[in-house]
């Protein structure tokens, strides 16, 4: 039997949300569970130091449930922990590995069955800052719903808790360890263990994927001029420049056009169908991967997906949301370049793809100038970084 209801009426929400449109009752029930999304002002805990430089602002946390050391390391812990699948042998960690960026190098990531999922692994870099968490399921804005996917979805499974839920209560709470950090994240519960525990612990460890020191970061807002090469620097140029036209989706802080924080804590979700398929001629995507049409029926959204940050994107191959083109270099040259990847298919351009896709040509020099100012992008004290790493691999 289940020890909390709520958290039992989020699952159920989470494990249909897929099959129902916007703003159905499912929906809408996982947004009143957790109140104060929206929040974020008020929300940071003042005790917590969140290490940003000065230029970096400071992500939105919701009111009920604002951050601590001790929850970040109580949600560290579960993040790597295998137990918390019905194998013993995946955890978060599985699909978000923190040498790749935090994602997995699969085309798509396997669950305990061995069945695939539909779509590739998204990096976890800066998460924080993101409207929403999937590639093109717009209900899912919150980290604490998010974690409930992979612990208990069906369709595919992942983790395959669904219905084990005691078991890991249990062994969670035969575990000194696991029963110290409970107690000290959660004081005004006494420390209980249940399912809005352990997501609130989750999501408050996720906050803390922060990466904003490499190469370029330094350059760019730090000052440092020789903080990257001069091919670099005209890969920049390139980058942001009219030709090419990347910048329009990918810039700001997060090199996404998806992004909140405590000032900017309701800008909205943004999708974009790049071309990357069009089956019929009149840009049909394969399924199950239609997009956010999923959710808002409307034909014009097919293959809308939304925008990835380009943070650490050398470490994330292979890329897009089916994970179907394995290099950068591809990515430039045989997609965005030929007006979306449908052209190398043998199929026409699609005629859904964003406006901004209209191909351009490239230079041999000139790639290899983009691919050096995207591999600046890399920061390895994120991917390499103790606080982040798995606390089960640490010698104490």
């Amino acid at each position: 039997m289940w020890k909390d209801r709520a958290a039992l009426a989020l699952v159920l929400a989470i494990a249909f949300s897929c099959l129902v449109p916007l703003k159905t009752r499912a929906a809408e029930a996982t947004e009143v569970q957790f109140r104060g999304a929206d929040s974020g002002q008020r929300a940071s805990n003042a005790e917590f130091l969140w290490n940003l430089p000065t230029w970096a602002p400071r992500p939105v946390v919701p009111a009920d449930n604002p951050m601590s050391t001790a929850k970040v390391e109580l949600g560290r812990r579960l993040f790597y922990d295998r137990e918390m699948s019905a194998s013993g042998m995946m955890a978060c960690a599985t699909c978000h590995e923190q040498e790749k960026a935090f994602t997995d190098g699969k085309r798509v990531p396997v669950g305990i069955s061995g069945a695939p999922g539909p779509r590739n692994a998204m990096s976890l870099t800066n998460v924080a800052y993101l409207p929403v968490l999937t590639w093109a399921n717009p209900t899912l804005t919150r980290l604490e719903l998010q974690a409930l996917r992979p612990l208990f979805g069906l369709h595919p499974v992942e983790m395959g808790m669904n219905g084990r839920e005691d078991q890991i209560f249990a062994r969670l709470g035969a575990d000194p360890v696991y029963r110290q950090l409970f107690a000290a994240a959660f004081p005004k519960t006494r420390g209980a263990i249940n399912l809005t525990a352990i997501v609130r612990a989750l999501a408050a460890f996720e906050r803390t994927l922060l990466s904003f020191d490499s190469p370029y970061d330094r350059y760019k807002y730090g000052g440092d001029a020789n903080a990257i090469s001069d091919q670099a620097k005209r890969g920049e140029a390139l980058f942001f420049g009219e030709r090419l036209k990347c910048g329009a989706c990918h810039s700001g802080v997060n090199l996404t056009d998806n992004l909140v924080h405590v000032a900017r804590p309701r800008a909205p979700a943004v999708f974009h169908n790049t071309g990357l398929h069009n089956l019929d001629g009149k840009g049909a995507y394969p399924s199950p991967n239609h997009g956010i049409r999923e959710f808002t029926k409307l034909p014009a959204d097919e293959g809308r997906m939304r925008t990835p940050s380009l943070r650490n994107i050398a470490l994330t191959a292979p890329y897009m949301h089916d994970g179907s083109i394995a290099t950068l270099r591809d990515v430039v040259r045989l997609h965005y370049a030929q007006q979306g990847y449908a052209v190398e298919r043998g199929q026409e351009p699609s005629p859904l793809r964003n406006r901004l896709i209209g191909g351009f040509e490239i230079s041999e020099p000139e790639l290899q100038d983009l691919l050096a100012f995207l591999d600046a992008l890399t920061d390895t004290g994120f991917v390499t970084s103790p606080a982040l790493s798995d606390p089960y691999m640490q010698v104490n």
